[in-house]
């Protein structure tokens, strides 16, 4: 019996980069190890929450040096792509979104009897501002992997790099450097968990946006770059040695305010372009 032959299956790749795949690892257990320590969070031993935090600010440290190694040694694959949008999700999504709730309303004392209920709602209410934060860091992570040339609705100077969005890691990164700041003590006060609430969504809308960002692929380290360029460098990591907490919540802060400064100029510059001309007699009667 004859059979026709059908299409010939595309065969499956049996391996895979190990050294970018090693940081993506890393990134996923980090992203595990700051879900059990929020887990492990309690009102006196708060202290799980600042663990937390760190752990996601080393993963935003790995996420940047995968693909720069990646790609550096030509080691990019769709492998790759795919397992670090899903490490993405855990460690940038799920661990922050965890973070920002348990920190900021979770632990949050009771307040007088007469405010339970307030207290309750506002429980909620960071529920779900963290799981709008979730949803917006996925919805990102969709977005840049099917789009191959995204464009902002702020454009920047000609061959400027940048990302459309805040990128994932940076709105974790807020959540982590807010929560160092703290040494990860909860939240006490009804205005400031609003705040935080407030601050959460904020954080996720960016994501979600198509304002730009500075991503900082501009700088190639194959090539040459003046000397003071080190010396920022050097200054900067020596500042983070010794004044973490203050040092990278300015950092994480600024990188948030930055889209939206950017994006305010563009609209504070943007000029009315001078309206059409009104068609001549003849063109008119052409057309008709």
């Amino acid at each position: 019996m004859n059979q026709t032959p059908g299409k010939p299956r595309r065969r499956l790749s049996k391996g895979m980069y190990v050294l970018p795949s090693l940081f993506t690892t890393a990134n996923v257990a980090l992203g595990y190890y700051a879900i059990l320590e929020v887990l492990h969070a309690t009102t006196t031993e708060f202290w799980h929450l600042d663990n937390a935090a760190k752990a996601i600010g080393f993963a935003v440290l790995f996420d940047g040096l995968d693909g720069r190694i990646a790609r550096m040694t030509g080691t990019t694959s769709d492998f790759g792509r795919e397992l670090d949008s899903l490490a993405d999700v855990i460690t940038f999504g799920v661990a922050p979104a965890m973070l920002a709730w348990t920190w900021g309303f979770h632990l949050m004392p009771p307040v007088v009897l007469t405010q339970g209920q307030w207290h309750i709602k506002l429980a909620q209410l960071g529920a779900i501002a963290s799981f709008l934060f979730l949803i917006a860091g996925a919805s990102r992570l969709a977005r840049f992997n099917i789009t191959s040339n995204p464009q902002p609705s702020n454009p920047g100077r000609p061959g400027k790099k940048y990302f459309v969005g805040m990128p994932i890691p940076a709105g974790a990164g807020v959540v982590a450097a807010v929560v160092h700041f703290a040494e990860g003590d909860p939240l006490v006060s009804l205005y400031t968990a609003m705040a935080w609430a407030a601050m959460v969504t904020t954080v996720g809308y960016l994501m979600v946006s198509t304002w730009r960002f500075y991503s900082g692929k501009d700088i190639d380290f194959h090539s040459r770059h003046p000397f003071r360029l080190i010396v920022i460098i050097a200054a900067l990591v020596a500042l983070i040695a010794v004044f973490h907490r203050q040092v990278l919540f300015a950092i994480a802060l600024l990188y948030m305010a930055s889209g939206v400064f950017w994006r305010l100029q563009w609209i504070f510059r943007r000029r009315p372009g001078p309206p059409p001309p009104s068609p001549s007699y003849k063109e008119v009667s052409q057309t008709s």
